[in-house]
């Protein structure tokens, strides 16, 4: 089996992205487990499909999968990246505005040159039922135990579910504890991407996040929209804010509860590539 790729990423977020516009997606959990290993494979955090619309309404579909093999509703580095390849693959002008379709539903994507893109990442919901999160009413923080202590958190879905810590240091080494205990907290029953937040002011915020399928990464698109969404509806941040990751900085837009939220960052080439469909090693 020899599979054509590109590798891509988003501020460190990386991505192995596979052309399925005339062959239907075929890999295994297996397969992409094999091909996400970092020593024997090509590495990435995400698998991305580029695949024909379901939703006549949309120009494309794109499908998602974490390191593990196990699928994923929304990618905001993601989208970034299935924007400037289809910029690539000659589907997409700069300053074109296009809708395309993500396992979580339409989202639009403005290409605003070769490696930047504007993506409408919809309305963020705090609802507990659709994240899915165990909580007996909506609210904009929650006590959760989490091993010996009980920490505050925000709650939402970006298409994803995430919860959103407050830490006055990133680099504290409890965050390397508490990031894999809430990302499988019971409280998520799907899972959970943890971000850890540091407010910087009211137009910058820095940010880790602990993915469910894919560990710490260097970025999280979606983590950043869900930071800015808890900081923004808390009154702690302005409608435009800049959210500073390991791999980089994301500029985030959002009025407020019934809005879009709007994202804003680089998408970038590394190389493209032939996975030879070795043995699977996992």
């Amino acid at each position: 089996m020899k599979l054509p790729f590109s590798k891509m990423h988003g501020i460190g977020n990386d991505f192995v992205m596979v052309d399925c516009r005339q062959q239907p997606f075929a890999l295994s959990e297996a397969q992409i487990r094999d091909i996400a290993d970092r020593h024997t494979g090509v590495g990435f955090d995400q698998l991305i499909s580029i695949e024909p619309p379901r939703d006549p309404s949309c120009a494309f579909y794109y499908g998602i999968w974490n390191a593990d093999g196990s699928p994923s509703g929304q990618c905001g580095n993601g989208v970034r990246c299935v924007a400037a390849w289809l910029h690539r693959a000659g589907e997409l002008a700069i300053g074109d505005m296009v809708k395309v379709e993500s396992p979580s539903g339409p989202v639009t994507v403005r290409l605003n040159g070769p490696n930047e893109v504007t993506v409408d990442m919809g309305v963020p919901s705090f609802d507990p039922a659709t994240i899915p999160f165990i909580a007996n009413a909506e609210a904009d923080r929650y006590g959760i135990d989490v091993g010996d202590e009980v920490l505050e958190i925000g709650a939402l879905s970006m298409g994803n579910p995430h919860a959103v810590v407050v830490v006055p240091d990133l680099h504290a080494p409890s965050l390397f504890r508490l990031g894999p205990l809430l990302t499988t907290h019971e409280r998520f029953p799907q899972g959970a991407n943890t971000g850890f937040v540091q407010v910087m002011g009211r137009e910058l915020l820095r940010l880790r996040v602990h993915e469910r399928g894919s560990g710490w990464t260097m970025a999280c698109g979606t983590g950043a929209c869900a930071a800015m969404a808890v900081m923004r509806l808390r009154g702690e941040v302005d409608e435009r804010v800049h959210v500073e990751l390991p791999g980089g900085t994301l500029t985030i837009e959002w009025e407020g509860p019934g809005h879009t939220l709007w994202m804003t960052g680089p998408a970038t080439f590394v190389f493209e590539g032939e996975w030879l469909g070795n043995a699977p090693t996992h």
